[in-house]
């Protein structure tokens, strides 16, 4: 082989190679446009297949125990403390006194109410002495007309007609004081009806000094000390503070929102498992009574459960969480929680199109699980939606969509 030869030969086989790189690079640049649709301004958009599942997973709530009872009391009547039995955290039992008011001015018409009524009782007596005597002088004088009218009738002219018109006159006369005094001993008794009313008001009034506990339990707040001015709690005029505040902690009530796509599965006795923090402790209960209406603001029902507490761990206002189930549902459509913006009972998501465009759907939403939500209409079975933030899409936007694999609830690939 010649020089020349072997030199063709070298420059053909360059010519070639840089032809090779050449396409190769053309390939390449082609490829990296095709896997980074960002570069050419189409973002990647991460969706997942709508399809069929169960629902009916335990629904995890916080709540926080309240006292089953708790109530600020109050004075009924104005006054000075004149002694106080209880401060912060004091146990007291239902009926025991909690503080002694002092009203100098009740006393003393309280004492005017006892001298009233023994004045009533005294005209009453009097008055009944008047009916005596009116009685025994109607008779006196009934039985001399009686006479007189009698002696007229058996022989005329023996009696003058006119001592007959007098004793008849006395004889109404006398009749007519009985009628006067059973009057008087009538308003009498009346007038101690008044009296004995308006002691038995002072009387009550008094009872009101002494505060006493509505119901067992522990004083939680005292607002007032010894020799504090405390106004009526029924005067409209001021606002009366209360004297103290006494909550019922033998019995505690765990109040839950349930939200609006349970709350009409929820039924009296149903299981709840609750986790106190605070202790570490689990415990169960059942639901003991809900408001069977929906909140306009939150759209939950307040649904309540009663734990015993004898022992006094339980504080009101400790945090829990709280597991219900809910009866289960096969066979339903669902899409990630993460996919739908809710409202209430509906809701909208973006469902990517053949065309992988953006398109926004309302949607109607039904049971709710841990993961995913029940689709009652809105979507159909293999449709893609968009999952995670919704800010950086908006509708009518070309997307490059990459499908993740969740799983359906009720399957081993659900998380």
């Amino acid at each position: 082989m010649t020089n020349r030869k072997y030199l063709v030969i070298v420059a053909l086989a360059l010519v070639g190679v840089l032809v090779f790189w050449g396409l190769f690079r053309h390939a390449k640049t082609e490829a990296d446009g095709a896997d980074n649709p960002e570069h050419a301004g189409v973002p990647v958009a991460a969706v997942v297949r709508v399809g069929h599942g169960t629902l009916g997973t335990p629904l995890t709530l916080a709540g926080g125990f309240k006292p089953f009872q708790e109530v600020d009391l109050h004075a009924k009547v104005a006054g000075y403390i004149k002694t106080m039995y209880v401060d912060v955290g004091s146990h007291v039992k239902q009926g025991q006194t909690l503080a002694v008011l002092e009203v100098p001015e009740l006393a003393a018409e309280l004492s005017g109410a006892d001298a009233a009524v023994r004045r009533a009782k005294e005209e009453i007596r009097r008055a009944q002495g008047d009916v005596q005597r009116a009685k025994s002088a109607h008779e006196a004088t009934h039985a001399m007309a009686e006479r007189l009218t009698q002696a007229s009738d058996s022989r005329a002219g023996l009696v003058a007609q006119q001592e007959v018109d007098d004793a008849r006159a006395k004889d109404l006369e006398g009749e007519a004081q009985v009628s006067s005094a059973q009057a008087a001993l009538s308003a009498a008794e009346q007038a101690l009806d008044v009296a004995v009313a308006t002691q038995q008001q002072y009387k009550a009034l008094s009872d009101y000094t002494r505060i006493t506990a509505p119901f067992a339990g522990v004083i939680t707040v005292r607002y007032a000390d010894t020799g504090s001015l405390i106004a009526a709690g029924t005067s409209s005029s001021t606002q009366s503070a209360p004297v103290v505040r006494i909550a019922q902690i033998s019995v505690l009530r765990l109040v839950l929102p349930i939200p609006e796509s349970i709350a009409g599965q929820i039924r009296p006795g149903d299981p709840v498992k609750v986790h106190i923090q605070a202790l570490n402790q689990d415990s169960l209960g059942k639901v003991s009574r809900f408001a069977d209406a929906l909140d306009p603001q939150t759209r939950t029902m307040e649904t309540e459960i009663d734990f015993q507490n004898p022992d006094g761990k339980l504080l009101p206002g400790m945090y829990v969480e709280a597991k219900i189930g809910v009866a289960a549902k096969t066979d339903v459509l669902t899409v990630p929680l993460e996919a739908v913006e809710t409202n209430g009972s509906e809701g909208t998501v973006l469902v990517v199109s053949t065309q992988n465009t953006l398109e926004e759907r309302k949607v109607q939403l039904g049971l709710q699980g841990s993961t995913h939500i029940e689709v009652l209409s809105g979507l159909s079975d293999g449709e893609r939606v968009v999952i995670g933030s919704r800010n950086e899409f908006r509708a009518g936007m070309k997307v490059t969509p990459k499908e993740i694999e969740l799983g359906q609830p009720g399957t081993p690939g659900a998380r």
